[in-house]
C-alpha cells in the first residue's frame, strides 16, 4: 500500500512538474518572426516615397514636351525627382486633366487663354512661372513676303477668342489690318464681320478662324494662316515655309504672350511644384532653348502678375 502511495505522489510530482515545464516554455517561446512584416511595411514606405518624389506635368509636344523631357527631366533628377511628362495634342484636355487631378501641374499656355479656360469652363487653377515665349507668326505655302498677300486672300487663324485676338493683333502689327474691329468688344461681331468691314479690312481679306493645331494641316489650303509658335514648330513650319514675319514685343505683351507652368489652386507652395519652377527656370532650361530653338522659342522668366 506504501508503494501504491509513494508511486502515485511520484507520478503525480512528474506530471505537475511537466505541467509547469511546458508552461515556461510557452511563456519563454521567441516571438512570431516579423521580417517578413517589417519588409512589407518598408516596401509600403518606399513605394510612398517614390510617389512623392514623381512629378507629372501635362504639355503639347513642341516645344513643351520635349524642353521637359530632355532637360527638365534631367534637372529635377539631380535632386531625387522623377518627372513624368504626359503629352496633349490639343489645349483644352491639359486644363480638365489638371482640375481632375490626373496630373500635378500644366506647361502650355498664356495667362489669357488660362483666364478664358477659368472663366468658361468653370475651372481653378492658377499660374505660377513664366517660361517662354513662342512668338505667332504668319505662314505661307504660297508667298514669301507679306506684301505678297493679295486682296481678297484668305487668311486662317485659331478659333478660341484669346489666340483668336492674338492672331488680329498680329495682321494689324504687319499691317494687313488697320484694327482688329469691334471683334472681342462685340459678341455679335464675328471674323465673317471682320472680313466685311471694310474701314477695318480694307483689303478684304477673308478671315477664316480654325481649330489652331489644324492650322499647319490647312495651310495648303490657305494663302497665309496665323500660327502659334509650338505648332509651328510641331509641323517644321520655320524649315520648310519660314514665316512671313513674326510677333514684336513690349512689357505688357511679354507677360501677355509668356506660356506658364500651371496648377491646380491650392498646390503653388507644394514640395513638387516649387521644385518644377526651380528646375524651369533653371541656367541649363535657358541655354537650352536659346541653342535649340533659336528665336522661335524665347526665354521669358516671369512671374504671374
Amino acid at each position: 500500500m506504501k508503494k501504491r502511495v509513494i508511486t502515485s505522489l511520484v507520478l503525480s510530482a512528474a506530471l505537475a512538474f511537466g505541467a509547469l515545464t511546458g508552461c515556461g516554455a510557452k511563456e519563454e517561446s521567441q516571438p512570431a518572426d516579423t521580417t517578413a512584416t517589417e519588409e512589407a511595411t518598408q516596401a509600403e514606405a518606399d513605394s510612398a516615397s517614390d510617389a512623392d518624389k514623381k512629378i507629372t506635368v501635362g504639355a503639347t509636344p513642341v516645344p513643351h514636351a520635349e524642353i521637359l523631357d530632355n532637360i527638365v527631366k534631367e534637372v529635377l533628377a539631380k535632386d531625387g525627382w522623377t518627372l513624368e511628362t504626359v503629352v496633349f495634342q490639343d489645349y483644352v484636355l491639359p486644363n480638365t486633366s489638371l482640375e481632375s487631378g490626373e496630373i500635378d501641374a500644366n506647361y502650355f499656355q498664356t495667362l489669357g487663354y488660362l483666364d478664358q479656360q477659368n472663366k468658361d469652363a468653370g475651372l481653378h487653377l492658377s499660374a505660377v512661372a513664366g517660361i517662354h515665349i513662342e512668338p505667332m507668326g504668319i505662314y505661307s505655302e504660297k508667298y514669301t513676303k507679306i506684301d505678297e498677300i493679295p486682296d481678297g486672300a484668305e487668311i486662317g487663324i485659331p478659333n478660341d477668342p484669346d489666340n483668336g485676338a492674338r492672331a488680329l493683333d498680329l495682321l494689324v502689327q504687319k499691317g494687313l489690318l488697320t484694327s482688329k474691329g469691334s471683334f472681342g468688344e462685340d459678341a455679335s461681331y464675328t471674323e465673317d464681320s471682320l472680313s466685311k468691314d471694310k474701314d477695318a479690312n480694307p483689303h478684304g481679306y477673308k478671315i477664316t478662324p480654325l481649330e489652331a493645331a489644324n492650322l499647319p494641316l490647312s495651310l495648303p489650303d490657305l494663302d497665309a494662316a496665323a500660327i502659334n509658335g509650338n505648332y509651328a514648330l510641331e509641323a517644321e513650319l520655320p524649315a520648310k515655309h519660314p514665316a512671313l514675319d513674326i510677333e514684336e514685343f513690349d512689357d505688357e505683351t511679354t507677360v501677355k504672350r509668356t506660356n506658364f507652368l500651371v496648377v491646380k489652386d491650392g498646390n503653388q507652395e507644394s514640395e513638387k511644384i516649387k521644385a518644377l519652377v526651380a528646375a524651369l527656370k533653371s541656367d541649363e532650361v535657358k541655354k537650352y532653348i536659346e541653342e535649340t530653338y533659336k528665336g522661335a522659342v524665347i526665354p521669358s522668366f516671369i512671374d504671374p502678375q
